[in-house]
């Protein structure tokens, strides 16, 4: 063991204060990494909006001609549930993909750099949100096949709602991921989660005269709000009746009050919040 030569040159080693600056910094080269891993994987994408569309165009146009009415044809119905569709499982596996990340060594290579671990979460969050959000574009842009109107404004507004939707069930993957430990395990558990989230959201069926068991639990699922939110504002720019409005849209309501859309959405983004420091959490616990 050679000694040490008290002549020698010291070398400092500069770390970057651990400001709002450098937090941010770190946030967003997650996120640049995700979009980076998007951009090479071409063959997720089309692979992810394939159930949509058999969603929207196959079991719509089968169940329309049973469940449509003279205004409203079931598959304008069904448009804002399979725009939910489109962010969920992408956005699943982008917070469950932590795993692998675990499993490869680069989470741990994260969470040893000069930064906090809500930075980097946060970064993976808004990293799967808006790869979500940018995939559901594609069914976005169909709306015009069923009947929804290629309105500006709510065009906007529906890509916010679904980012922030996105960015929800990203962190519940995040959740998930945090005591996963195998690849093999990752995909049963998504699966299993989200699955019953997707059905008991109204995405797929009206919320109108549902039994009261049905009733309570999709008002208990987080997810039931933003997809009323999205349905919200679809159907303020169609020209129904109140009564169709009624059957198709009825919303969601607390003991007789009508939620109105901006609780809705206030709701997902305390889930969001939630789910996030949940994550932060349980990794700083695990790693």
């Amino acid at each position: 063991m050679s000694a040490i030569d008290p002549g020698a040159p010291v070398v400092g080693v500069h770390v970057p204060a651990a400001g709002l600056r450098h937090q941010v910094r770190a946030t967003t080269v997650v996120w640049q990494r995700e979009m980076i891993r998007f951009g090479r994987d071409r063959s997720r994408i089309v692979s992810s909006l394939v159930q949509p569309v058999l969603f929207l165009f196959v079991l719509g146009t089968g169940l329309s001609s049973l469940l449509s009415t003279g205004d409203v044809d079931f598959r304008t119905f069904l448009f804002p549930g399979v725009l939910a569709m489109s962010v969920l499982f992408t956005a699943a596996f982008a917070g469950i993909s932590m795993v692998w990340d675990r499993e490869f060594g680069f989470l741990r290579e994260m969470l040893v750099a000069p930064v906090g671990t809500t930075a980097i979460l946060t970064g993976k969050c808004l990293g799967g949100a808006t790869v979500a959000t940018l995939q559901s574009l594609v069914i976005l842009a169909l709306a015009g096949l069923v009947d929804v109107p290629y309105d500006p404004v709510m065009m906007l507004e529906l890509v916010c709602l679904l980012f922030l939707m996105a960015f929800m069930i990203t962190a519940l993957g995040l959740v998930l991921a945090a005591r996963v430990k195998q690849i093999q395990s990752a995909m049963p558990l998504v699966q299993l989660t989200i699955t019953p989230l997707m059905f008991l959201s109204g995405a797929l069926f009206p919320l109108s005269n549902l039994p009261t068991w049905l009733k309570v639990v999709t008002t208990l699922n987080p997810m039931t709000y933003a997809v009323e939110s999205i349905r919200s504002v679809v159907f303020d720019h169609l020209d129904l009746t109140p009564a169709v409005r009624a059957t198709f849209d009825p919303g969601i309501t607390w003991g007789g009050w009508q939620v109105p859309i901006g609780v809705q959405v206030a709701v997902v983004v305390v889930t969001c919040l939630v789910l996030l420091g949940l994550a932060v959490a349980r990794f700083a616990r695990t790693e």
